[in-house]
Formats: structure tokens, C-alpha cells, sequence
């Protein structure tokens, strides 16, 4: 088991790519603190793995709140006694507008969720980490959006801060041995596409000649076979690098 003894936070968990993540990380043998808003699908998917090495928690959280944020890491440390890992998946579509076109509303959305969220929880889990004095590791899952125009303005920015802070928080902490990376996946099949509501048409309209030349989707088994092996030790020299899965998308 590659990750046996290891506690983890995990956001996004209640399908796609994090209940992946979590399903993996407890079948090899983590302790996982699996974090969403819907409390059903998170009940069902710690029953589905109760007979697993490892084990999930469940936390009913929503990521744009620091108050969520900063709970779920303090009930991981009374769930498990310490933090090991932090998974930050959960994110957001926009509505694929070009920035002549942004609103206001759907900017504080997105990036309340798909940043500010993840930089509560760095925060929160790197002093812990700190405090704990054996290192850590962060892996955050960004997006091909922020290294290419696949969706609009607002979701790409977004992804791109993501890239930012995890090289930045890679090099700040490397002398505590606290490490950060990111996943960048391509298209995948998930939910998110559900948040994106009604796309705006000039978006919408310039970028499906960029996801016309997408490969087929990949699955959210192969992004948390990625964030697996960057949770493991396997992975103990890669730091503040971003490993992007997208069948090859974005060498094109």
C-alpha cells in the first residue's frame, strides 16, 4: 500500500475526480477527510469503502467559505491526530465568457471557490504542517484552462493562480520539506460542466474550435492515478511542478 499511515484532506469529494481520489487513497491504505457540500453522496461513498485498509470521514463543507475551510483541516487533525496531505479539488466552471463580457457576480463566484478556497486551506494545512515539523504535501488540482484558452476568461485566470501559488508555496516551504504540485487535466468526465449554466454565446462559439481538436475524454481514474503517485514517496523529488493529463491535448 503506498500511502499506509498517511491522513488526508481531500475537497471536491462527493464525485468526478475527487471521489476518485478518495477511493484510491483509501484503497491504499489512507485515512481520508473527504470534503463536499452534498452529505448523501458523501455518506454513500464512506459506506462503499468501509471494509478498505484505509478510511473516510466525511465533512459537509463548502470551499468558498474560510470558515469550512479552516474547520475541515482542524477535523482532520482530531479524526486522525495529524495531517499528511492535502487534495485540493473542488472547483468550478464559468460560463465561458471572453472579459468584454465578465460579470462581477459570476467573477467573485468562480474565484471565490477555485482560489480563495485553496488558499485558505494551504494556509491552514502549512502551518500544521509546520507545527508538526515532518513536512507535508500539497497537490492541487488545476486545469489545462490555465495554459491554454479551453474555457473563458474568468475559469482560465483562476486555474493559472493556482499554478502560481503552488510553485510559489513549493519554493517558500522546500527548506521544511513541505512539498507542493499540481495536476493539470485536460478534458475529463465530470460533473463540473453542470455549474457552468448558461454558456455566453461569443465564448462558447470561439472556444469549441479549440475543444474540437481535444482527444476523446479521459476519466477521473486516470487524474487520481496522477495524484496518487504524487502523494506517494515515489514522488519525494518532485516539487512545485505541474503534471499535466490530457492525452496528449496540449502538445498539439
Amino acid at each position: 500500500m503506498r500511502l499506509k499511515g498517511k491522513n488526508a484532506v481531500v475537497t471536491g469529494a462527493s464525485s468526478g475526480i475527487g471521489r476518485c481520489i478518495v477511493e484510491l487513497f483509501v484503497r491504499e491504505g489512507a485515512n481520508v477527510l473527504a470534503v463536499a457540500r452534498r452529505k448523501e453522496r458523501l455518506e454513500e461513498l464512506a459506506a462503499s469503502l468501509k471494509d478498505e485498509p484505509g478510511k473516510a470521514v466525511v465533512f459537509v463543507g463548502d470551499v468558498s467559505r474560510r470558515e469550512d475551510n479552516e474547520a475541515m483541516i482542524d477535523a482532520a487533525l482530531e479524526a486522525f491526530c495529524s495531517l499528511d496531505i492535502l487534495v485540493n479539488n473542488g472547483g468550478i466552471m464559468d460560463d465561458m465568457a471572453p472579459i468584454g463580457e465578465v460579470t462581477d457576480e459570476r467573477y467573485e463566484q468562480v474565484m471565490k471557490v477555485n482560489v480563495y478556497g485553496p488558499m485558505c486551506t494551504m494556509r491552514k494545512a502549512i502551518q500544521v504542517f509546520q507545527a508538526q515539523g515532518k513536512g507535508g504535501n500539497i497537490i492541487n488540482v488545476a486545469s489545462l484552462g490555465a495554459l491554454r484558452t479551453c474555457a473563458g476568461v474568468i475559469y482560465c485566470a483562476s486555474k493559472a493562480a493556482i499554478l502560481s501559488m503552488t510553485k510559489n508555496t513549493a519554493y517558500m516551504y522546500m527548506p521544511e520539506g513541505i512539498r507542493c504540485n499540481a495536476i493539470a487535466p485536460g478534458g475529463i468526465e465530470t460533473e463540473i460542466g453542470t455549474s457552468m449554466g448558461v454558456p455566453n454565446e461569443k465564448g462558447y462559439n470561439r472556444i469549441k474550435n479549440v475543444m474540437a481538436t481535444a482527444p476523446a475524454l479521459g476519466s477521473p481514474q486516470q487524474i487520481a492515478a496522477a495524484a496518487l503517485f504524487l502523494a506517494s514517496d515515489e514522488s519525494s523529488y518532485v516539487n512545485g511542478d505541474t503534471l499535466v493529463v490530457d492525452g496528449g491535448w496540449n502538445a498539439g
